[in-house]
């Protein structure tokens, strides 16, 4: 049977535009025939608890994930640490699907501050290259002071600007961007209408959404919106909340309906992972309970739905 995950290792540097477009043609060719996705977890839980970062892979990989996200920012990796991830990763056979990256200053509006901030998420994109990951997960900053100094309408079109720079970048580097939707009332995307709307104006195949079932949960966005995303989104993050405050929980300890939110992804056909995210364990000591619950249970929502298998 043909894989469903793609070939690892290739360069794509150079020959952008018909690399790029022969990837999107690949995901459309699969998604048709890929019956389930990986499940995988951010890294930040274990670093967030003071954990050891080859341990976290190993124990990540014993736990039974099939793919891991990274959450290290490249400016600040030593190159021992930069080669470790990768090795370890390797040694393993835990594949590194994204990369998180929380870049506000790309809507800063001081100049300097956004291209520092753009050669930062170059900085990304290179190492999304380097670990062989299909997107870096970008987060965008929000409205400041209250959308009551400087327009809205300047913000977001300075946010356009940048992602369609480094759309272009990512492009050449034969990775993707997977945009993140904040559940909070001033961040740029924080819906599916706003996700749709900026994914139209950077215009390029480079950027795409990536669907956080809490967030939506805390957004007050119903399932059925979703199908908006069809053929747009690459990336998923799963983790529960109280449907009040962002909480990053393992999937059950709060008040999310997983079911109907998988449903609609399943229908979307992604071709890629379904990635847990705990953020501040309340037992830093205990994380492995806490990764291990929510692997659990999330595996079992996951096959309940058929996007497991």
């Amino acid at each position: 049977m043909a894989s469903c995950w793609p070939v690892r290792g290739v360069s794509l540097r150079g020959q952008a535009r018909k690399t790029l477009s022969a990837l999107l043609m690949w995901n459309r060719a699969t998604r048709a025939r890929c019956v389930g996705m990986k499940l995988g977890l951010i890294n930040s839980a274990w670093a967030q608890a003071g954990r050891d970062t080859a341990w976290g892979i190993a124990k990540t990989r014993e736990l039974g994930f099939d793919t891991i996200d990274i959450f290290a920012d490249p400016l600040d990796l030593s190159p021992a640490e930069r080669r470790l991830i990768l090795s370890e990763c390797d040694r393993h056979g835990l594949p590194i699907v994204s990369l998180a990256c929380v870049a506000v200053g790309l809507v800063d509006f001081n100049p300097s501050v956004q291209r520092f901030s753009v050669e930062r998420v170059r900085a990304y994109l290179e190492l999304a290259r380097e670990y062989r990951a299909k997107n870096v997960l970008l987060v965008l900053g929000e409205y400041i002071w209250n959308q009551e100094v400087i327009p809205p309408a300047e913000q977001w079109a300075t946010a356009v600007r940048n992602c369609q720079v480094l759309a272009r970048d990512a492009a050449d580097l034969g990775v993707q961007i997977a945009l993140e939707l904040e559940p909070f009332p001033l961040s740029l995307v924080n819906s599916v209408e706003t996700m749709v709307r900026f994914l139209d104006d950077v215009g390029h195949p480079a950027v795409q959404a990536n669907i956080d079932i809490s967030h939506l949960c805390l957004s007050q966005v119903p399932a059925t919106e979703l199908a908006r995303l069809r053929g747009r989104a690459i990336h998923v993050h799963i983790s529960d909340c109280d449907g009040k405050r962002h909480g990053d929980l393992p999937p059950g300890r709060g008040v999310v309906d997983f079911l109907p939110y998988l449903e609609a992804i399943k229908d979307l056909q992604i071709d890629g992972a379904v990635s847990i995210e705990l953020e501040y364990s309340p037992e830093p000591d205990r994380i492995e309970e806490w990764v291990a619950e929510a692997y659990r249970t999330t595996n079992d929502l996951l096959q309940r739905v058929g996007l497991r298998t």
